[in-house]
């Protein structure tokens, strides 16, 4: 029970109720001066420390031991006097034995301050939230090379105004440093004071681009293919939505009120950019938004800014051909006697969910509407991931016009890039003329994107290398937030994030 203290010699223990009391004294060897080392067993005074061991059966554990005060017998020596110590049991200062303190460390490590106080009192240990920063902050960091392959990112502390920037070893996934700030010059500066990178990998921040330029012109940057895929995924959704028109035939893209004032708008935009007004003077003229004038002036046909409309499932779909043909034999029949032929059929939903539902009008669709969101999905997900069923909407959403059939081609053909080739620089040129030559202006917008990063994309696109551990360390440091807001500070983030 006790073996942790062999060193000592045991007297006693005493069961004090909640606390278990050892009293013990050291065995009385002879032991060295701390300052010239002249070997002595000539005692001054005695002296009692009360330490606290690992506890027994979830109760405290205190120990008595009495130590002596050593005279030295160098005359000249510069310490006359000291207090023997216990090499590997306790240590000068404190009040927790080696043993004990590596414990509590091991859980402050991982619980920080508050957390840490509320659980230790659970399996006996006593430690107020302010001792457990206390400890967090006083376990050293480890001491790391500098990586060969550094991973490179930001994350927010507080989102809009003030950031950090996380540095690892893309290889192994060690943590090497957390700055704050995110600007070039900040990262330029460490790159510099620490030579050795050869490659980093990186998402598509311009500043970070920069600061490995200015610091390290010679090393290799690797764009994130994460990240890469991620934008396709951005502009892919925005031309699903822009050919709304296009893919919602079969389920009907109703018109109404809506549909005319996007008509009309349209031809008024389109009027002006005729006529020579410039984009800014549009939009004060017809009192709208820069960037809905800029919308509706890529659009080549108005029914590029129509959308299907975003219905979720609800209560009330089961009963849609029910509704359907009740109004279509009794235009007139209320939303009350609606409700009271449905819910024999066994609807159990309110009033207000069926009323809202006949005015949308969506008891006068067949089928419910697919949204653009989902049908991004079917055009974005592997293909032997999808069902029977999705095949065949997606084989209906890639034919539905020539733009959703380039479309389909492009985020095929660029998914197949992404696992790292030799043949693929040759593969992303081809890619690039293919996806430029398409009626997709939100795909050329991402495909400017890459030609202005493009020897990092190719770099992404050739080697092994990848951006995926650190943001793997950015995930864990928002846990890591949430667990510090009311002390956090970037000096306690910090030593979290290098010891995790």
């Amino acid at each position: 029970m006790f073996s942790g203290l062999s060193a000592l010699s045991i007297e006693g223990v005493e069961d004090a109720g909640d606390v278990i009391v050892v009293r013990a004294s050291t065995r009385g060897d002879v032991v060295a001066c701390p300052a010239c080392g002249t070997p002595t067993g000539r005692v001054h005074a005695l002296h009692e420390r009360v330490p606290a061991d690992v506890p027994v059966d979830g109760r405290r554990v205190l120990v008595r031991l009495r130590i002596r005060r050593m005279r030295c017998p160098v005359t000249e020596c510069t310490r006359q006097t000291f207090r023997e110590q216990v090499p590997g049991l306790i240590e000068r200062y404190q009040r927790r034995t080696v043993r004990l303190g590596e414990q509590v460390r091991s859980i402050v490590r991982e619980l920080a301050g508050r957390a840490s106080a509320r659980l230790l009192p659970a399996i006996g240990i006593v430690l107020g939230r302010d001792t457990a920063v206390r400890v967090l902050l006083g376990i050293p960091l480890p001491d790391h090379a500098v990586p060969r392959v550094l991973g490179i990112d930001d994350f927010a502390l507080r989102r809009c105004h003030d950031y950090a920037t996380v540095l690892i070893d893309a290889d192994t996934g060690t943590r090497i440093d957390v700055l704050p700030g995110r600007g070039a010059e900040v990262v330029a500066g460490w790159l510099r004071a620490h030579p050795g990178v050869e490659v980093v990998c990186r998402d598509g921040s311009a500043a970070y681009a920069q600061a490995v330029r200015d610091a390290l012109p010679q090393a290799i940057q690797v764009a994130d293919r994460w990240h890469l895929w991620h934008g396709l995924c951005d502009a892919a959704g925005k031309e699903v939505a822009a050919h709304s028109a296009c893919w919602a035939a079969a389920t009907g893209l109703r018109q109404g009120k809506l549909a005319e004032t996007t008509l009309q708008r349209w031809q008024q935009i389109h009027a002006l950019l005729e006529a020579g007004v410039g984009l800014l003077d549009c939009s004060r003229r017809l009192g709208l938004a820069l960037n809905t004038v800029k919308r509706y002036a890529r659009a080549a046909a108005p029914e590029r800014i129509q959308r299907v409309p975003k219905y979720r499932a609800c209560m009330v779909d089961p009963y849609r051909n029910h509704l359907r043909a009740r109004r279509e034999q009794e235009p007139g029949v209320g939303a009350t006697a609606l409700l009271g032929e449905i819910r024999a059929l066994g609807y159990n939903g309110s009033q207000n969910l069926l009323v809202r539902y006949l005015n949308q009008g969506r008891h006068l669709d067949e089928r419910p509407h697919l949204s653009p969101r989902r049908a991004s999905r079917l055009l974005l997900t592997r293909p032997e991931n999808l069902t029977e069923r999705q095949h065949e909407r997606l084989e209906a959403l890639a034919t539905a016009c020539p733009e959703m059939a380039a479309l389909a081609s492009v985020v095929r053909s660029f998914a197949a890039l992404l696992t790292p080739c030799k043949d693929n620089p040759a593969r992303l040129a081809a890619w690039t003329t293919a996806a430029r030559e398409a009626d997709l202006p939100h795909v050329h917008s991402f495909t400017r994107g890459i030609e202005g990063d493009i020897n990092a994309v190719t770099a992404a696109i050739t080697l092994d290398h990848h951006n995926g551990r650190t943001e793997g360390v950015n995930t864990k440091t928002k846990l890591l937030k949430r667990q510090m807001y009311g002390r956090a500070s970037i000096k306690l983030l910090r030593h979290r994030i290098l010891l995790g």
